[in-house]
């Protein structure tokens, strides 16, 4: 067939379309006075209308086969450039830009890497405000209106050759600008190419024009801060430069210009529904006569589905072609859980020539949609995969390499996602711009639902009517960073919901960008467009809130609602944080509508440091440059830090995230309950494992034949029937479910779910009766100390500061320093403490912490063990009283006593010494004031010889746990060191504690010293103390200002932010001492996490200083495990 002769009519009918067409995306420069950085008309000028990034190739087999960088159509400019630096615009040569300028003075740069990170100018982090224009102190609106920008406006002008390939000539030829932050310019050869601001998305320009055979100039003059720096207001570091890749690519002179796939589901959710859309480019002098073809390859590699169809171009025009829609039977469908991936290649070939270009592109069947779903007695509208009602575990992304700044390389995009499925995470947001192609398609290639959202934050400008989303004037803006993200993103398989922003108000600029959406899909996948600034109204297909408490995601299932609820950011993971996760996730798990959430956020934002001493640490807001805009630490908020090691917090995502539940039926008779939470995976491809532990020990183990069907159920009994406790202990049931092969970044015999439940099997322990061989104790009174001595045994204690200061037995000293057991009722406040005031608030409670007032020691024999009694008196007005039973043995039985705040003096049995003081009128003044506090912990610490450094513990673990953050860690028997139990959070704060423990042993290898909890104690055991984490203790170190003004400047006091502000502290502050801190804890409070600037502790999880408390352990010598299984089930 003559496809000339066929297409000759199509050609005439097309040619005004086709001229507008071109003119639609090859942008004409404005005629303008206003520079193009500071005129909020101009976003972009000469650049290739967005479309779907892809790359060519010659044949079909290297399209298969050949990676995207490696095709020889593709030439990488990253690397060195040549970079010249001012701090302001004004500062500029003159011809800086031209082909022929001399390179004295330049210096070297990398590339892609932000220039901030690479010793040109000052990285400032700040949260929402514009880092810079000064913001009013009162009213925290920018002092001047948009699109003011500073004189002082830094520029990077980067420069490098191009040599073009010389089987490009009779090419196009592409410049493709990943992402350059703020505002670019593009030089080839002196000449001016074009502009572009949205620094998230492709800036790719048609350089045919400018180069010429051989090498060639390039040039890229950023601006620091454009117009565009208004709409990109995110919580991140504000740094500049090119922080993506920079590279060529060529097509021939007829080629695809862009497509659109849709591969969605047909409503038996079985078979697929195939469609494509071509777009053909013709950039010859004469029209061009071609055909455009399509292979769809099965995850195989078998074609299922094929066509041919002729299409005829106008000079430098276009033309679309569709294929018909084709319906495949019993596609395999792309999930998280499976992530099948089909292999489109698409074909345009000149008539008359054998071979052409193509163009592979990965294709995934699946239906996201909402729509109304019977559940139970109520009908709700939900968000639906493939037609299942999901649960969206999900965390929030930024784009962070501690090493370059932004630019993230396909290694730490592997670690990241790596980490994410090894956590049961399914989703991740895209917070808040788009992600390199790259992260896509490895989301596509794993399985991550992506939550896609457009590079639009004016949060500076904040909500009412000074947002940017209500000034047409900015439509232009937010329009065009919508369609970026919406024409390179559209086919990738992966995407699953559109976001048109975040937190920049709500108004006629967001609801034109949501039609825009809706009108897209509808032609596509219909997938939901959501934004949750617009709450409740028309323009969020789902409600999106931001940090809900579980008790209002409880209320909010319970009521309904008229779309699927999911926080878009939730659980703010700001250092030691993400207490009650497991309570939100009963509430999501128990009602139909509420449907999963994303965590903030991922990553800490830190970057790489080294001290003087050559100790790394992580910069963060207020480390760079003197009196910058700084939001401090607020930036490291992830679950990971920022060389992606992972938050303990993350055991705990992992366990309320899993996908599979266990149930305890009847405890008694060990019938369980297990779903399979899972939503398109049976369970054949994972083993169910249970143990049965006796005080930590196994005694019974044991495989499960488990068969389920997606979200199906089963019953299983285990034999516990037949136990016969023995005293003093406690009996465990233990599930894993485990990974039986490898599956993509999943490890064979990975556990993927575990489960606990405690049996109802008890017996009361044995009391201990110490050994009578031991020989009898002599107390010494006299002087300031009471000693109470043996031939075994030396305890003495201080009667002036109530402190032990030795504890000897067989001449081994168990206290370093005379560092003996004192009170404790404070910790290092940790990121949420600061933000909810508890560090100025609670001070008293670190006043009672060191200086408590020692109102009555007394001494006295009882049955064959010497008595030593203290009390008291806190700086908060409480008494404490503790007493050691000191046995010959060595052993020595603590009992402690808190005594309310609202105590009266007819309720509290001491010396008159001590009531004297206790309701003097300053003690009941101070007692009155704590009386509405809590105490951050209830304890005593005391300090070991550093060489007593290994230990082993009966409690919760292996990692970190806190009583608000410990549902996915078990009890159990572990091992670890003082060493090991420290977690280097960015900034130092409170770390390493360990719950529900039984007892806990600090041993050297020879012995050591066993802690016995009466019932279950909390404990820490670190090679630091209190103090070292503690960031107001750190005196030579700066708080952290924010220095948003000129006022805030000048109105600094160190006074006012003391116990208010944390201090720049950092991990290179934390250096191991030459002694172990133990503290033990009848409680500490919860870390808190709903939002790190307000919530506090739940109620469940403080410790209200109204209260009176009783608490006591055992200290017990030990020699080795034998002695600690011996004597730690025995009461004492």
């Amino acid at each position: 067939m003559n496809i000339k002769s066929f297409l000759l009519t199509a050609i005439v009918c097309l040619c005004s379309l086709s001229t507008l067409s071109a003119q639609d995306h090859r942008s004409i420069s404005p005629r303008r006075t206003t520079p193009y950085w500071q005129d909020v008309n101009v976003v972009q000028v000469n650049k290739e209308h967005p479309r779907t990034q892809f790359m060519t190739y010659e044949t079909r087999s290297e399209a298969l086969n050949i990676p995207f960088e490696e095709s020889k159509y593709y030439l990488s400019l990253n690397g060195t450039w040549k970079f010249y630096f001012v701090d302001s615009y004004k500062q500029l040569p003159e011809h800086v830009t031209d082909s022929t300028v001399v390179l004295t003075g330049w210096k070297d740069i990398k590339v892609p890497g932000n220039w901030e990170m690479q010793g040109f100018g000052t990285a400032i982090y700040v949260n929402h405000p514009y880092e810079f224009v000064e913001r009013d102190p009162e009213t925290r609106y920018p002092k001047m209106e948009p699109p003011y920008l500073p004189e002082e406006n830094p520029v990077g002008v980067y420069r490098r050759e191009i040599d073009i390939p010389e089987d490009w000539n009779d090419r196009e030829i592409f410049l493709s600008i990943d992402g350059a932050k703020s505002g670019v310019y593009v030089y080839i050869n002196g000449k001016e190419v074009g502009y572009s601001e949205d620094s998230k998305t492709a800036a790719e320009f048609r350089i045919n024009p400018y180069v010429h055979p051989g090498k060639n100039s390039l040039v890229l003059k950023i601006f620091r801060w454009s117009t565009g720096s208004y709409l990109e207001a995110q919580d991140f570091w504000r740094i500049s430069g090119i922080e993506r890749d920079v590279f060529l690519w060529s097509q021939p002179k007829t080629s695809l210009r862009d497509f659109r796939v849709k591969s969605t589901l047909d409503d038996s959710y079985r078979n697929g529904i195939f469609e494509l859309e071509t777009t053909v480019s013709n950039y010859l002098s004469g029209a061009s006569y071609a055909e455009v073809s399509y292979e769809l390859l099965d995850p195989v590699g078998k074609v299922v589905a094929s066509e041919t169809k002729p299409v005829a171009v106008q000079s430098h025009g276009e033309n679309t072609v569709r294929f018909n829609a084709q319906l495949l039977p019993d596609v395999a469908a792309w999930t998280s859980e499976h992530p099948h991936l089909y292999k489109l290649l698409i074909t345009v070939k000149k008539e008359g020539e054998t071979s052409g270009e193509v163009v592979p592109y990965p294709v995934g069947f699946r239906r996201f949609e909402i729509k109304p779903v019977k559940t139970g007695d109520r009908t709700d509208r939900l968000f639906l995969v493939n037609g299942q009602p999901i649960k969206l575990k999900g965390v929030n992304l930024h784009e962070t390499n501690p090493k370059t700044g932004h630019y993230v390389t396909e290694e730490l995009m592997r670690k990241d996602i790596e980490l994410m499925k090894l956590h049961n995470i399914n989703t991740v947001r895209l917070s808040h711009y788009p992600q390199p192609r790259r992260f896509y398609e490895l989301c596509s290639e794993y399985g991550l639902y992506v939550y896609d959202e457009a590079n639009i934050e004016s949060h500076g400008l904040y909500y009412g009517e000074r947002s940017l989303a209500k000034h047409p004037e900015w439509e232009q803006a937010h329009m065009d960073r919508t369609v970026n993200m919406f024409e390179r993103n559209k086919n990738h398989p992966s995407v699953a919901i559109w976001s048109l922003g975040n937190e920049a108000g709500n108004g006629i600029n967001f609801f034109h960008t949501y039609k825009f959406l809706k009108d897209q899909e509808r032609s596509l996948m219909d997938r939901p467009v959501n934004y949750e600034r617009a709450l409740w109204g028309f323009n969020s297909d789902m409600y999106v809130p931001q940090y809900p408490s579980a008790a209002w995601l409880e209320e909010i299932g319970k009521a309904g609602s008229d779309r699927p609820v999911i926080p878009s950011e939730y659980s703010h993971a700001m250092g030691n944080s993400n207490g009650n996760l497991d309570i939100q996730w009963e509430a999501i798990y128990k009602y139909p509508n509420l449907q999963g959430g994303y965590i903030w956020d991922w990553v800490d934002q830190g970057m790489e440091a080294y001290d003087k001493e050559g100790r790394l640490y992580y910069k963060y807001g207020g480390d760079y440059g003197v009196d910058m805009p700084s939001d401090g630490n607020f930036l490291c908020n992830g679950l990971v830090n920022p060389d992606r090691t992972p938050h303990p917090a993350l055991a705990e995502v992992k366990y309320v995230h899993q996908n599979f539940a266990f149930e305890a039926v009847d405890l008694s008779t060990g019938v369980f309950r297990i779903i399979n939470r899972q939503y398109f995976s049976n369970t054949d491809d994972y083993t169910f494992r249970y143990t049965i532990t006796e005080n930590g020990k196994n005694i019974s183990e044991g495989m499960l034949q488990v068969s389920l069907r997606p979200q199906q159920t089963t019953e299983v009994s285990l034999p516990v029937g037949k136990l016969q406790p023995k005293p003093g202990m406690e009996y465990f049931v233990n599930f894993e479910v485990i990974q039986k092969e490898a599956a993509p970044l999943i490890p064979a015999g990975y556990i993927v779910a575990i489960e606990q439940f405690k049996l109802p099997l008890s017996i009361p322990k044995q009391a201990y009766t110490g050994n009578s061989n031991n020989p009898p104790l002599q107390v010494d009174q006299s002087g300031n100390s009471i000693r109470v001595t043996s031939p075994r045994l030396e305890f003495v204690f201080d009667k002036a500061s109530g402190m032990v200061t030795s504890y000897k037995v067989e001449g081994n000293e168990y206290f370093d320093k005379g560092f003996g057991v004192q009170p404790n009722f404070w910790r290092a406040p940790n990121d949420n403490d600061y933000g909810n005031g508890n560090p100025h608030r609670l001070q008293i409670w670190k006043q009672s912490s060191k200086n408590f007032n020692v109102t009555d020691v007394k001494s006295y024999p009882e049955n064959n063990k010497v008595v030593v009694e203290t009390t008291y008196l806190l700086a908060a007005g409480n008494l404490y009283t503790v007493k050691y039973s000191i046995y010959p043995s060595g052993v020595i039985k603590v009992d402690v006593k808190f005594f309310s705040a609202d105590m009266e003096e007819r309720q509290v049995g001491a010396s008159e010494a001590t009531l004297t003081a206790t309701f003097s009128p300053e003690a009941s003044a101070a007692r009155k004031a704590s009386s509405t506090l809590n105490v951050p912990r209830i304890g005593v610490r005391f300090r070991m010889p550093v060489t007593m450094n290994n230990v082993s513990y009966f409690g919760r673990g292996p990692g970190e746990n806190y009583i608000d953050r410990a549902s996915g860690s078990k009890v159990g028997l572990y091992q670890t060191t003082a060493e090991e139990n420290y977690f280097p959070y960015v900034r130092p704060q409170e770390n390493g504690h360990r719950t529900d423990t039984r007892w806990v042993a600090l041993t050297n290898g020879t012995g050591g010293l066993m802690v016995v909890a009466d019932s279950t104690i909390g404990f820490n055991a670190l090679r630091n103390s209190v103090e070292d984490f503690d960031s107001e203790e750190n005196k030579d170190k700066p708080y952290q200002w924010n220095n948003f003004s000129s006022e805030e400047i000048a109105s600094r006091s160190d006074e006012e932010a003391k116990n208010k502000r944390p201090r720049q502290t950092h991990i290179n502050d934390i250096v191991p001492q030459d002694f172990v801190e133990v503290c033990i804890d009848m409680k500490q409070q919860g870390v808190a996490g709903y939002n790190s600037w307000g919530a506090r502790p739940l109620p469940e999880y403080s410790i209200p200083a109204n209260q009176d408390y009783k608490w006591g352990f055992t200290l017990i010598p030990v020699k080795n495990e034998a002695g600690i299984a011996e004597k730690s089930p025995l009461k004492y």
